[in-house]
């Protein structure tokens, strides 16, 4: 799992975006400030550092140079609008990418994604009963075999994946994929794209090992 590193002072973004990115299938650290962020980057392996400009102590600048001297780890900066004198100098000083604020959440994860396949730091996989999902790709495949899931089915089995083992309640999935196919998803057609799902991932989708009915409660992904 691609680990992240957050360094933002605020709060909202910090709840919202670390939300979002663990649903994405990213592991989130967050720190406040530069102090933090120093410390943290020496003691633990990250694979891209998210990195505000303003933080509550000391400044991303001087983060960014550290990281690059250090260990030159991938940086994106995130932007205050308009601000062309902080990305010219982010960019100056090594940061592979910038996003101005307010930002849009899949936008981030796209420029995420592309800093770390133009940086080699691998591609994200999981794996249930020979079922992979390549997050990177937003895609997933069957011994090796595209399953050409609909923008609504990847998203599905992508909340199975990543919370693997853990009990999905309709509720929630309801919550998680309606706007992945552009309208309200309901509760019938979330039991046919379940149906939809294990017809295509299962070996035998009446006996389902990867996307398993618990009655009462919901479904959840492997054991």
């Amino acid at each position: 799992m691609t680990r992240l590193l957050l360094v933002e002072d605020d709060e909202a973004i910090v709840k919202s975006l670390t939300e979002f990115l663990k649903m994405e299938g990213f592991a989130v650290t967050h720190v406040w400030g530069q102090s933090e962020a120093l410390r943290l980057a020496e003691e633990t392996e990250f694979d891209l550092v998210l990195l505000d400009i303003s933080l509550r102590d000391g400044n991303g600048f001087v983060v960014c140079s550290a990281l690059k001297q250090r260990k030159d780890i991938p940086v994106i900066f995130l932007t205050a609008s308009g601000d062309e004198h902080s990305v010219v100098a982010g960019l100056e000083m090594g940061a592979d990418d910038y996003i101005a604020k307010p930002f849009r959440p899949r936008e981030l994860v796209s420029r995420i994604r592309t800093v770390l396949r133009r940086t080699g730091k691998g591609r994200q996989m999981l794996e249930i009963n020979g079922v992979c999902l390549d997050i990177e790709r937003g895609a997933a495949f069957k011994n090796g075999v595209d399953l050409c899931l609909s923008a609504l089915e990847y998203r599905l089995l992508s909340l199975f994946f990543h919370n693997k083992g853990i009990v999905l309640g309709r509720t929630r999935l309801l919550e998680e994929i309606w706007d992945a196919a552009g309208e309200f998803v309901n509760d019938n057609t979330l039991t046919v794209y379940i149906k939809r799902l294990r017809d295509k991932v299962e070996e035998d989708a009446a006996n389902p090992q990867i996307i398993k009915t618990v009655r009462g409660m919901g479904y959840k992904a492997g054991d």
